[in-house]
C-alpha cells in the first residue's frame, strides 16, 4: 500500500486520519507518517491495510494504469 493509496482509501470511506487510526489500532501520527511517505514497519502497514480490507476495500497494484483502490463489493456504500 502506497501513501497515495492510503489517502484514496480514506477518501473512499470518508474516514479522517483518526477514524483510520482507531480502526487499525495505531496512532493518528502513524497514519500521518505513512501518508507523508515515511518508512514504517511492514507489520504496521499490514494492520492499516487490513483495516481498509475489513471495511470492504481492495488495493490495485500498478499494472500499467497506476495504483488504485476500489470497493471489493461494488454495492458496499457506508462503513462506520
Amino acid at each position: 500500500m502506497t501513501p497515495v493509496q492510503c489517502k484514496m482509501a480514506r477518501a473512499a470511506l470518508s474516514w479522517g486520519t483518526r477514524d483510520l487510526a482507531r480502526n487499525a489500532g495505531v496512532s493518528p501520527d502513524t497514519i500521518a507518517r505513512l501518508e507523508r511517505g515515511e518508512r514504517l514497519r511492514d507489520a504496521t502497514v499490514d494492520v492499516i491495510k487490513a483495516a481498509f480490507e475489513k471495511a470492504g476495500l481492495e488495493f490495485i497494484p500498478e499494472n500499467g494504469g497506476g495504483v488504485g483502490v476500489r470497493f471489493s463489493n461494488p454495492s458496499a456504500s457506508k462503513v462506520d
